[in-house]
């Protein structure tokens, strides 16, 4: 069964003093974008859930956001001596610029180092993140499971979607089919007037050219390939959404050749009936590809 790269899950949890709530969503994507947004402070946390998430997907543009609140009632702000020194280093070194090109810059207050992001560290009191980063690991798998769970249920209406679709696209190939029959003797006929036309008015014809000339009109008016190859993509089509796995791309190419199909039938139509069939093919396969798009 096929799945949908659109999905979405939230959880929430608390544990070693922290309370914490996950929120992922992806659309559809060509390849696997991975957008996180965690905290930094919890070291290694970064890599692994990137790995996990490697593991769970394939495909979309998924974005994940973690917000981790410490419970702990004695919480204090911790200044950050490594920050604070190479904020200091990257001012002074600003200031002998200035200096050099004959400016003078206004010294910066204790409080404005202060707001400068990474100096004050709110979650430094928590100095082995271990403890923590077990538990957000653990509780990452419920949330993945959620959300595949969703992106599954989401791709069983994408199926029903496309099997509707591709019902329409068969139904219209076999009317072609039936038109293309209907016209045989229309075309046989008009084949043989243009003939006798072509014999009445010219003497010494090469009847071997003629022939090949009568033979390449009648390749370009036949529609019997097109016809077999839509019914054959059709078969396909079906299969693909029988498949476990990720079929996307292969839907996607196979749905360009649906349409290769649809606009030679077109072009060879030679009558309004089956030129209308043509083109209602064609919006068909159109919406197809759309909801193509979304198949991981």
């Amino acid at each position: 069964m096929i799945t949908s790269m659109t999905g979405f899950a939230a959880r929430k949890g608390q544990g070693a003093g922290y309370s914490w709530g996950w929120e992922i969503r992806s659309v559809n994507g060509k390849g696997l974008d991975l957008r996180l947004r965690l905290p930094d402070w919890i070291d290694g946390l970064e890599p692994l859930v990137r790995a996990e998430l490697a593991r769970a997907l394939n495909r979309g543009n998924v974005s994940l956001t973690l917000k981790v609140t410490s419970e702990l009632g004695d919480t204090a702000l911790r200044l950050n001596p490594t920050v604070l020194r190479s904020v200091l280093v990257a001012m002074a070194e600003v200031d002998h610029a200035a200096r050099e090109t004959g400016l003078t810059l206004a010294a910066p207050t204790a409080a404005d180092l202060l707001t400068l992001r990474g100096v004050l560290d709110a979650s430094a009191a928590a100095e082995d993140t271990a403890p923590l980063r077990a538990l957000l690991l653990a509780d990452l798998a419920p949330l993945l499971a959620e959300f595949t769970a969703m992106r599954n249920a989401e791709g069983a209406a994408l199926a029903a979607v496309l099997g509707a679709q591709l019902d329409r696209v068969a139904a219209l190939t076999g009317d072609a089919a039936r038109e293309a029959e209907a016209r045989r003797p229309a075309m046989a006929q008009t084949l043989r007037d243009n003939l006798a036309r072509i014999l009445g008015a010219a003497e010494g014809i090469d009847e071997t050219r003629l022939a090949q000339e009568l033979a390449l009109l009648a390749v370009k008016s036949d529609v019997t390939e097109e016809i077999d190859r839509l019914t054959a993509h059709v078969a396909a089509a079906r299969a693909l959404l029988a498949e476990p796995g990720q079929v996307g791309r292969k839907f996607d190419f196979l749905v360009q050749e649906f349409m290769r199909e649809a606009n030679t039938l077109c072009s060879k139509a030679q009558s309004v009936a089956l030129t209308r069939i043509g083109l209602d093919l064609k919006a068909v396969i159109d919406q197809m590809r759309e909801q193509v798009q979304n198949v991981e």
